[in-house]
């Protein structure tokens, strides 16, 4: 017992979590970005992959003109956006590249720490592969975004909906492990006397119904941004002067309508989000009765913040400022909900 805390002290699991809260910082940001940059219609504006030259931006007007020529050659361009200047293709490229450039900086931020704790051996034990499987995820995640960005290079004047729906579930997915596992860091630090004690942390089944139905909800969001559904009707609480608008067209098969139908998926997407409130209401519940009162509190604000940024939004005709506050706030719901189910897990385990 004793070489095991002598083991837990020579580790740095403090440091390690402050890193991994950094981390999810970045990523907080990375989404406000995202959203940003699919908002400025920026995503296609930059039309290959290169990982490392990618780097640096074009820095001669030469360079400049062959990324605009790459664009030229594209659905979006052809169809949407024929006749722009270069200056207003540099407007597009910003978003897009900063996007990327973050990406990139988020990719090192995780993988050269996490290299420098492995060699000087202070990971906790137990740790290694889910530190080693988060990266793994983050380096789908650059992937994914390739792929999602190839969906309309060739055919269509967008972006695949479903596959922007993969590309934000994978980021908030990825957000969620570094959460928790940085609060399972920070226990370790606080009972490093105690290994029994500092034993990661459970998913209850209560929290878990609560992330399902939150994670369902940024489904559907990303489908009405990726359908641009938000704009099919700017009222609220009726959709245009009924609760469902009568006559709206359809698509075959009836399961398709849920996918790839705007009026539908805006139909969903509002009105699930009062499921996953109670959810999530329930889940803040629990926390503040076993004395998590701070993050069920957080949950039970960021949600009601949350439902009137949606309703906002519909009514401004998506403005940007405010899309970008919706989107932003629904990871820091997550990150809050990430917290209580942990807190919740941790009663649990040391009860």
């Amino acid at each position: 017992m004793l070489m095991q805390t002598n083991a837990m002290l020579r580790t740095r699991p403090r440091t390690m979590a402050l890193w991994l809260f950094i981390v999810a910082a970045m990523i907080v940001a990375m989404v406000m970005v995202g959203g940003i940059t699919r908002l400025t219609e920026s995503g296609l504006s930059i039309t290959q992959w290169k990982p490392i030259s990618g780097t640096l931006p074009p820095l001669t007007d030469a360079a400049w003109q062959a990324e605009f020529d790459g664009y030229k050659k594209i659905p979006e361009y052809r169809e949407i956006n024929a006749g722009m200047t270069l200056a207003g293709f540099k407007a597009i490229f910003f978003w897009e590249y900063v996007h990327r450039l973050l990406g990139r900086l988020i990719g090192l931020a995780f993988a050269l720490p996490l290299i420098w704790f492995a060699i000087r051996r202070q990971i906790p034990r137990g740790y290694g592969w889910r530190l080693s499987a988060l990266l793994a995820l983050g380096g789908l995640q650059g992937a994914i975004g390739w792929w999602m960005v190839a969906s309309g290079l060739s055919v269509r004047t967008d972006v695949s909906h479903i596959r922007l729906a993969v590309h934000l579930s994978t980021a908030l997915i990825l957000l969620g492990g570094i959460v928790w596992t940085a609060l399972d860091l920070r226990a370790a630090h606080n009972m490093a006397g105690n290994l029994a004690i500092a034993r990661p942390s459970r998913l209850v089944p209560v929290a878990a119904v609560a992330l399902v139905l939150l994670g369902v909800q940024i489904i559907f969001g990303a489908f009405t941004a990726g359908l641009d559904a938000g704009y099919a009707f700017a009222s609220w609480p009726l959709m245009g002067d009924a609760w469902f608008p009568a006559g709206a067209p359809m698509v075959s098969p009836a399961w398709r309508n849920a996918v790839d139908n705007p009026i539908v998926v805006q139909f969903i997407h509002r009105w699930f989000a009062f499921a996953a409130a109670a959810g999530l209401g329930l889940l803040a519940w629990q926390a503040i009765r076993q004395g998590a009162a701070r993050a069920g509190y957080a949950i039970g604000g960021l949600v009601t913040l949350q439902i009137l940024l949606g309703i906002a939004t519909l009514m401004s005709g998506v403005a940007i400022e405010i899309a970008v506050a919706h989107q932003v706030n629904a990871a820091l719901t997550l990150i809050a909900a990430i917290v209580a189910a942990h807190q919740l897990g941790r009663h649990r385990t040391i009860g």
